[in-house]
């Protein structure tokens, strides 16, 4: 039995409860076994390893509902024209690294991932964070996932690993194709509801899927325990996929008070991931993303502060995600910067532990500093031990972190290699990139 002990720590336990100046924390093995909001710790059989917290703050392990690690470049349309599979797949696993580097212990990838990512992960073959995987996201054709130019007539794109979707179209397909998803035993299913900004045939504002093969999605998740989630910008694309009985809305920027309501009304949570617009609109062109692409994200960006508005006022279950992309990566906390334009910081705390937690059904384990819940995981064995962190950033209960709240941002998304750049609303963007 191994015990460790936090002592004067400044505590925020992300139940709701205010922070807790002094608090310790006992770990048993890898689970809280009590949390003493005064301090003072009795004696413990065997053992104990005791870490002074002081000046710094302790807090469950950071989540992040919309990553893609298989989104290895920044433009994602064409790196399946340019990397081989064996070569996209070690970038990834290096991009699982990096959430785990930046203090997100559990990330839920929202379609290129197959299992095999989080088993490479859960047995220690590379550190990483607990992961949920969706597997091939599921598209209508001409949808968000078809990434066939406008001026390729041929076959949907089904080469190799990564950012490639399934093609279906009709309730059967849909079937059939959430069925593969499932036998490769996929977390949650991912399904494509609207147009999107990097797809390269579609427009932004507009719906995909019928409610009906929408609605096929989530009956063939829910027979077997698991549920959907959509990616979905407009206010009739939301309103249809909470319908068809989605669970998890992705982005919702173009929402109104009518997809709000929905969302309330039907329990469903919403997934907001405003820090990719301003980073792509800022940095888009010098990875090479087209005009119209960057036009899209745009007007997603433009729409994003007004649309969690809509969804803060109705009262919706709002998560935490980021959407990044490649090397863009980086700047994933500052996500919280940008959402507390519209919510309280503990508010944007809760969206990335307890709220993420419930989404992912797994709040009997994670999202809180209470006992039974995980201490903190590095995603690795002895077999391969996991990096220290390069830069201490908002800690799980395995680690320490800065005391400031301005500074952490800089910690979660500054890699020790990358200069100190500026990356929020509230301090001024950089400029579009005119490479």
């Amino acid at each position: 039995m191994s015990l460790t002990v936090f002592t004067n720590a400044v505590l925020i336990d992300c139940t709701g409860a205010e922070p807790m100046p002094g608090a310790a924390v006992v770990v048993e093995e890898d689970r809280i076994k009590d949390v003493l909001a005064n301090g003072r710790v009795g004696p413990l059989p065997g053992p104990v390893t005791t870490l002074d917290c002081r000046g710094a703050t302790l807090m469950p392990g950071l989540t992040d509902a919309h990553v893609h690690i298989c989104a290895v470049e920044g433009n994602i349309t064409d790196q399946h024209r340019y990397l081989p599979p064996s070569l996209l797949a070690a970038k990834a696993l290096r991009r699982a690294e990096e959430c785990l580097m930046q203090g997100f212990t559990t990330v839920r990838d929202a379609g290129g991932a197959d299992y095999g990512f989080r088993e490479a992960v859960n047995e220690g073959i590379y550190p990483g964070p607990r992961m949920l995987v969706s597997g091939n996201y599921i598209s209508q054709t001409g949808g968000h996932g078809d990434k066939r130019r406008r001026s390729e007539w041929v076959a949907p794109i089904d080469c190799c690993i990564g950012m490639i979707g399934s093609i279906a179209d009709g309730e059967p397909e849909v079937r059939k194709a959430v069925r593969e998803q499932l036998r490769r035993d996929v977390d949650q299913i991912k399904i494509m509801a609207s147009g999107g900004a990097m797809s390269p045939a579609d427009e932004l504002d507009t719906t995909q899927f019928t409610i009906g093969e929408m609605r096929a999605a989530a009956e063939e998740a829910h027979a077997v325990g698991k549920y959907v989630l959509a990616h979905a910008y407009s206010d009739t694309a939301v309103r249809n996929a909470i319908e068809a009985g989605v669970r998890s809305i992705e982005h919702g920027n173009l929402i109104r008070e009518a997809a709000a309501k929905a969302i309330k009304d039907a329990g469903a949570f919403l997934v907001p991931t405003m820090i990719t617009y301003e980073m792509i609109y800022r940095e888009g062109k010098r990875y090479g993303i087209g005009d119209h692409q960057i036009q899209k994200i745009n007007l997603a960006r433009e729409q994003s502060v007004q649309g969690l508005t809509y969804a803060y006022r109705a009262g919706c279950q709002i998560g935490s995600g980021s959407d990044l992309l490649g090397d863009m990566m980086v700047q994933r906390a500052v996500e919280f910067e940008l959402k507390a334009q519209v919510m309280t910081p503990m508010e944007v705390l809760l969206s990335a532990t307890k709220v993420n937690a419930a989404l992912f059904r797994m709040s009997d384990r994670i999202g809180t500093v209470e006992p039974g819940k995980y201490a903190g995981r590095s995603g690795s064995s002895s077999r391969r031990a996991a990096p220290a962190p390069r830069t201490p950033c908002w800690t799980s209960p395995a680690g320490r972190g800065s005391s400031s709240p301005r500074s952490r941002a800089w910690c979660a998304t500054r890699p020790a290699s990358t200069s100190r750049r500026p990356c929020s609303s509230a301090r001024g963007l950089t400029p579009p990139s005119s490479a």
